[in-house]
């Protein structure tokens, strides 16, 4: 089985938002020396808990300091651009890494309203131009051609090459699923978003409904979890209670940074707070290396999945990394040549 890595760039309280970003930088290196296969990063505007802002430039930092592991967005915000601005600086992308980039686009806004309306002023309102967008996404992407009667038929994207990356839908609900169906292109769930709710039906319609395509001639499904490895399930449970504060207080319209586990600990909690907390605690991946991995196998065995990518958020950059060393050697992984598909 396969692991991959989804990193938001985390913002930890009492520490610059620019140190976030160089720990995203040392992280992928980190998880390239380990033998994962993906390392994707997310995009999320005007937030105080997630200074992932711009994946497209971090990819680029990232492919000039690993050598094997595939760079990828996870995803891209597709209605905020232009499509032939992400096509361009992907096709940059896979130059600068050649068979190293995936392009996943999400349609969600990574955002509140105000600020997907500052990032895209010209935006129809109500307008769903999504699909359109991926299509034409895809073509430029790839090199292709735009249909005879699109208006841009003439245009292409710079710089032209053999190669292109590789388009992945993704999405929490059955939308992308549909799409990603349609168009015959890689699909991903955000599990870790929705708490797995709806990742059944999802998959199922993507596969009962996939139109193969040239380059993906069988269905290519994953879903990203959050999970946590430590020495001991005691020592991981400390540390999950960052998490859990942040969660209690994200679902009150109060993100922020994280705190550390004893400050968590010791937070005010009222009973209606300390009985979510307990709820999440009953489904949340943490544990030991061990316990993780047999809760990972699990789910990817009942999902039917090869490769599943972690999300793990901690307050300090130790206990992250140590997470990815844990979870790479128990299921043994290895970063012997270029990760390619």
């Amino acid at each position: 089985m396969r692991l991959s890595v989804l990193d938001q760039s985390p913002a930890i309280a009492g520490i610059d938002a620019a140190e976030a970003i160089q720990a995203s930088l040392a992280l992928a290196r980190h998880c390239d020396a380990l033998g994962y296969s993906r390392y994707w990063l997310s995009e999320h505007h005007n937030s105080t808990s997630i200074v992932g802002s711009a994946p497209e430039v971090l990819m680029g930092a990232i492919a000039a300091t690993t050598h094997r592991i595939r760079i990828g967005s996870g995803g891209i915000m597709l209605p905020h651009y232009s499509a032939l601005k992400v096509a361009e600086q992907f096709r940059v992308l896979e130059a600068l890494a050649p068979g190293r980039i995936d392009l996943g686009v999400g349609r969600a806004p990574g955002s509140d309203r105000l600020t997907a309306r500052a990032l895209n002023p010209h935006a129809t309102p109500g307008a769903d131009d999504f699909p359109q967008q991926v299509l034409d996404l895809r073509d430029w992407v790839e090199g292709r051609r735009l249909p005879p009667d699109h208006p841009y038929r003439a245009i292409s994207a710079q710089p032209q090459g053999a190669g292109s990356p590789a388009i992945w839908i993704l999405g929490s609900s059955l939308y992308g699923a549909q799409l990603a169906a349609h168009l015959g292109l890689p699909y991903s769930f955000a599990y870790f978003f929705s708490d797995g709710k709806g990742v059944e039906q999802a998959l199922d319609l993507y596969r009962s409904n996939y139109q193969p395509s040239e380059r993906y001639p069988h269905p290519q499904a994953t879903i990203s979890v959050w999970a946590l490895a430590c020495e001991t399930e005691q020592e991981a449970l400390h540390q999950l209670q960052t998490r859990e504060h942040w969660r209690v207080r994200f679902e009150q319209g109060l993100p922020g940074p994280l705190v550390s586990p004893e400050d968590a600990a010791a937070y005010p909690y009222t009973t209606a707070e300390l009985d979510r907390i307990a709820e999440m605690r009953r489904s949340a991946i943490a544990g030991s290396a061990e316990q993780v991995a047999e809760t990972l196998r699990a789910l990817a065995a009942r999902l039917d999945l090869y490769e599943l990518v972690v999300n793990t958020w901690a307050h300090e950059r130790a206990v992250r990394s140590r997470s990815y060393s844990l979870l790479a050697q128990t299921f043994e992984l290895t970063a012997e040549g270029p990760w390619r598909r």
